[in-house]
């Protein structure tokens, strides 16, 4: 078999191995507070669920804010005192916020504050601006975060399970990211 047939029949499968895993996952009452890296619903009450042909057309036709929700990584412990410490660069859709650590199951006041207000930035206070939320592909951060939105009267709320998995597979465009400031600190 040649490398293109092998490499389109394996992303094929693994296209419907996702498909299928997401079948069998139901879609929890609350937040998901563990295994954030797993398989994830196929669908979120009250949002619209993209596909990464969906979540193009929009990123394409300006419809729309796009938030990432990836966690920031953690500085390792145990850095000897004047180690410099640079994150990892987060490349993500071009034109989206990045609202890091916001996806969590259970957010501190603070954290929680910081989506709000992130969110109420990114829509210009509208509550009906198109949000595209998403992380990675079978990442429960975005759908914790997308459902978040939703709760706080967001009404146009879109979930991009596939995130920047799905949008690196489609060959699409990406952007080296900055988180958005927390209060107290500057870009």
């Amino acid at each position: 078999m040649s490398g293109r047939r092998e490499g389109l029949v394996l992303a094929a499968f693994m296209f419907a191995t996702t498909a299928f895993a997401q079948q069998q996952v139901g879609e929890p009452e609350g937040y998901r507070t563990d295994d954030y890296q797993a398989p994830v619903p196929s669908r979120l009450a009250g949002a619209r669920v993209l596909s990464t042909a969906e979540a193009e057309a929009m990123w394409r036709a300006h419809d729309g804010v796009f938030v990432d929700v990836l966690p920031r990584p953690p500085k390792p412990k145990g850095l000897p005192p004047g180690t410099v410490w640079r994150d990892k660069p987060r490349l993500n859709i071009p034109g989206s916020i990045w609202l890091p650590d916001t996806g969590y199951g259970v957010l501190s006041p603070a954290t929680e504050d910081y989506l709000r207000r992130g969110l109420a930035r990114a829509s210009r206070g509208d509550p009906s601006v198109p949000l595209v939320i998403y992380c990675l592909a079978d990442c429960w951060m975005s759908w914790n975060a997308a459902k978040r939105a939703l709760s706080y009267g967001y009404r146009n709320v879109a979930w991009f399970p596939e995130g920047t998995d799905g949008w690196e597979r489609a060959s699409l465009p990406f952007t080296e990211a900055q988180p958005e400031p927390r209060p107290g600190e500057e870009r």
